[in-house]
């Protein structure tokens, strides 16, 4: 089986397993290996696994595709090759593959011993307790969902997506409803303001509608500069012939309100009722049914009807101060989430990359088993699993070479390394075990444009300004580390010089590397 380890860019550290026969590999989310790196094309090379063949083809990728430091047209890859695309760089790894055979033991019931004890996909009964049982369905119904979505978004995204709905969330259950109560409650002041003009209209008009004298009907209050907010209003018959304004008198309704409010009143139950509707744009709209005695019938009927829509600058500066409330607490809301992300973020992983960096420690007998200060109960049962594996490692390791191991530190390596430095002709850089640096000479600052002073105690990654520089670094350190310190060299673009990098590992007694010896060589 062949797999792609990224070893350098932003990618470093995955892992790509390649399928048997033809792999696309791209920024497209339908390629087989899905790249999101700067650079890449969509569909950007083919890589096709034929058994223990790997055969290699750019796609007409607009950055193109080195392999090994030349460019790639087709060609046949082997184990250890670097593909080489924009901003990331693939080293192809040949796994191989164990068959483990696993007996298990047969129980009284059938049921075999190993199913009997799998925790992963045990899941316990339900609790009887009424405090417990939302607990439960919380963890075993509603989280294998979000479990679902962690298999295809990254784990910093999915928090990032689950603060920005809770924002959302909050927002609408907290902040929305007191804007909109404060809307309602200035619509409804409105609101009866303009009943009372309708009322107005009602009581100067009774008795000459009832009389049909449309003469002397007055609605001239309604145009004039007191009836602040006052858009338009229609005074008009049971048939829809409308009354006043002057300007359209005989014309016949056609706006849906009014067409509304005519049909509502046709019903004698709504005819005592003043209709109020938010009708949008910060109109609102006021209908009455003006009512006069009918000698004939012996009651009062309904002579005309008014409408009335309002649009005043209240109503304007309060949805205007509404959204500024809402944007602003939109943005305090998303800083106080960018905040409290990046505290649940660094917060969760400090405990891991703790853990990883003890473990490594422990490996190079450094340490005798993982400790931490921090306080997460969680994390206790897998860091006493870590402990006993590497305890059964430690026996196993002792076992073979009949005595206890034990721990070295790399001072003494490393200050040897720095005497070797002092007296070396060229650019030099030291790293420590873990790839921290420890000391660069003005040569190479000038060289590599890092400043000891600025850089020293850091690891190379964070400091490199190019990460692909840092990556072959890496690798060649690693390389020698696991070759018994012998230098490794390889060339690379450094500020469009070739140069050649060197880097030898001093092995300390413990069998493991104690520090790197890194030179810098231009190539004429």
């Amino acid at each position: 089986m062949f797999k792609l380890v990224a070893v350098g860019g932003r990618l470093r550290g995955k892992e790509f397993i390649l399928e048997e026969g033809e792999n696309t590999i791209g920024r497209a989310q339908e390629c087989t290996i899905s790249l999101l790196a700067e650079g890449v094309s969509k569909k950007h090379l083919k890589i096709t696994v034929n058994g223990d063949t790997v055969f290699a083809e750019d796609l007409g990728s607009a950055n193109g595709t080195l392999v090994n430091e030349k460019p790639l047209s087709k060609a046949t890859l082997k184990n250890g090759d670097k593909v080489i695309l924009p901003n990331l760089i693939l080293q192809l790894v040949y796994v191989t593959e164990k068959k483990i055979i696993i007996k298990k033991k047969v129980l009284k019931d059938g049921s075999s011993e190993d199913e009997s004890y799998d925790d992963l996909q045990q899941v316990e009964p339900m609790p009887q307790s009424i405090v417990a049982k939302p607990i439960w369905i919380f963890k075993h119904k509603i989280m294998p969902i979000v479990y679902s979505f962690n298999e295809q978004y990254e784990w910093a995204a999915l928090v990032g997506i689950l603060l920005f709905i809770f924002i959302a969330i909050n927002i609408a259950l907290t902040i929305l409803p007191v804007l909109r109560d404060s809307r309602d409650l200035l619509t409804a002041e409105i609101a009866m303001r303009g009943k009372q003009y309708a009322a107005e209209v009602d009581r100067f008009n009774n008795v000459y509608l009832r009389d049909k004298n449309l003469d002397n009907v007055n609605t001239s209050f309604l145009e004039s500069a007191d009836a602040e907010g006052v858009t338009s209003y229609r005074l008009f018959d049971n048939e829809g012939r409308i009354i006043r304004p002057i300007a359209e008198l005989n014309a016949f309704i056609n706006d849906p309100f009014d067409n509304l409010v005519r049909n509502l009143y046709r019903l004698e139950k709504n005819q005592d009722v003043t209709v109020t509707k938010y009708l949008g744009s910060n109109i609102i709209g006021i209908a009455r049914a003006i009512k006069a005695h009918d000698k004939n019938l012996g009651r009062d009927v309904v002579v005309a009807i008014i409408t009335i829509k309002f649009s005043p600058s209240s109503l304007a500066r309060e949805a205007s101060n509404n959204q500024k409330a809402y944007l602003e607490s939109l943005v305090t809301s998303a800083m106080v989430a960018i905040i409290f992300f990046g505290i649940l973020y660094y917060m969760t992983i400090r405990p891991l990359d703790e853990m990883r960096r003890q473990i490594e420690r422990v490996l190079r007998g450094r340490q005798k088993e993982l400790q931490s200060n921090q306080l997460w109960k969680e994390v206790i049962p897998l860091r006493n699993t870590v402990n006993s594996i590497l305890s059964r490692l430690r026996d196993l390791q002792n076992t073979d070479t009949g005595n206890m191991q034990e721990i070295e530190e790399d001072g003494s390596y490393l200050r040897t390394l720095h005497e070797f430095m002092l007296g070396a002709q060229g650019p030099v850089m030291i790293l420590n075990a873990e790839k921290v640096i420890q000391h660069i000479n003005l040569e190479c600052e000038d060289l590599i444009g890092i400043r000891e002073n600025a850089s020293q105690g850091q690891s190379i990654l964070d400091t490199a300004r190019d990460q692909g520089f840092a990556a072959t670094i890496i690798d060649l350190c690693d390389k020698s580390a696991t070759n018994e310190g012998c230098n490794q060299k390889e060339t690379y673009d450094v500020a469009g010089k070739e140069i050649e990098i060197n880097v030898a590992t001093i092995i300390g007694k413990d069998k493991f590397a104690k520090g790197f010896y890194i030179t810098f060589v231009r190539n004429t």
